[in-house]
């Protein structure tokens, strides 16, 4: 087989490997997305009871929680803890906007997703107890719907992802020989 040949075909499979795998990585990043937004739900849900039956300050609170769970999110929890034992003055609100922009740029969470995190911060830590409930309880909501958006599409998105990777290759290849 001429070495022209060997070199197109060569060409080819590495191009649409490239791009199937494109296809696939988009596919797991939905699902890393569906997952953190669960370990974000459940992380919500223990900080709420540390507020509210532990009767634990927030520093402690967010300390206990990202001491329970791993990854970024729990990162996220303990730099807030930290910064509030800091006590530079800063409101709590200030300090968790900033934590949420700088912490979890690079993850999954989509600019949405970040925004109303930051969010539920605007409220925690000068309201009383009951008004700091049902602000956990009205971001636990929303978390809720956008979990089960995500849920009701997770296999049609996921296989469309796969699918247009695939088809993307082979669109390429066939432009291009």
């Amino acid at each position: 087989m001429p070495v022209g040949v060997m070199m197109k075909i060569s060409g080819s499979m590495l191009l649409i490997a490239g791009t199937s795998g494109y296809g696939f990585w988009k596919a797991g990043c939905y699902k890393s997305r569906i997952r953190l937004l669960e370990q974000l739900r459940q992380m919500v849900f223990l900080l709420k009871g540390q507020v509210l039956y532990a009767n634990a300050t927030l520093e402690e609170a967010f300390a206990a929680v990202g001491g329970r769970t791993e990854g970024t999110l729990a990162r996220l929890f303990l730099y807030v803890a930290e910064e509030i034992g800091k006590q530079q003055g800063e409101a709590f609100f200030t300090i968790w906007k900033e934590a949420v922009e700088e912490i979890l740029a690079d993850s999954e969470l989509k600019e949405e997703d970040r925004r109303q995190l930051a969010a539920m911060g605007e409220h925690l830590g000068f309201l009383d107890r009951d008004m700091q409930e049902r602000n956990l309880l009205l971001y636990l909501e929303q978390l809720d719907v956008s979990i089960n958006e995500l849920r009701a599409h997770r296999q049609e998105r996921c296989r469309l992802y796969t699918s247009l990777g695939v088809m993307a290759g082979m669109f390429l290849t066939i432009l291009l020989c």
